[in-house]
C-alpha cells in the first residue's frame, strides 16, 4: 500500500470541523478552570509539597523539608531554587553555631499563587463533577 501524499493524509484526517463533530457531545469547560491554564511552576508535584508546606509552617529549614517531603538534597535545592527565582518562596542563609542552617518562607507572591492554584483546582473539580 503507497503512503499517502501529505495533502492526501490531511484531507484523509479531517479538518478541525470534521473532528469536532465525530467526537460527538463534549462538555465544553469554563477557560478559568480548564487544565492548560494551570501554574506550571507550582503544579509539579514536589514544587507544589513545598509551597503547601510553607502555606501551614510559618518557617521550615532545608532538612525538616527534606525528611517531610522525604525528597533528595539534590532535588529539594532545584524545586526551591526554581521557587525562589519565581518570587514565591525567601531562602534565608545563616549558622547554627559552626552549622550552615536554610530557612524558607512562604512570600505574599507565593501565598497568592498558592491560593490562585488551589481555586482553580477546586473550578477544575466543580467543572469535572458537573459535566
Amino acid at each position: 500500500m503507497a503512503a499517502k501524499s501529505g495533502s492526501a493524509a490531511r484531507a484523509a484526517r479531517g479538518t478541525p470541523d470534521d473532528k469536532k463533530a465525530r467526537r460527538g457531545n463534549v462538555a465544553t469547560v469554563a477557560p478559568e478552570s480548564s487544565a492548560v491554564n494551570l501554574d506550571r511552576l507550582i503544579h509539579e508535584r514536589t514544587r507544589l509539597a513545598i509551597v503547601s508546606a510553607l502555606a501551614v509552617n510559618a518557617a521550615l529549614t532545608f532538612n525538616e523539608l527534606k525528611a517531610s517531603l522525604q525528597v533528595t538534597d539534590g532535588n529539594l535545592s532545584v524545586h526551591a531554587r526554581k521557587l525562589e527565582d519565581a518570587g514565591y518562596i525567601s531562602c534565608t542563609k545563616s549558622f547554627d553555631g559552626r552549622m550552615p542552617r536554610t530557612e524558607f518562607r512562604l512570600t505574599p507572591a507565593g501565598r497568592r499563587t498558592l491560593e490562585k492554584y488551589l481555586n482553580h483546582m477546586e473550578a477544575l473539580i466543580r467543572a469535572t463533577r458537573e459535566g
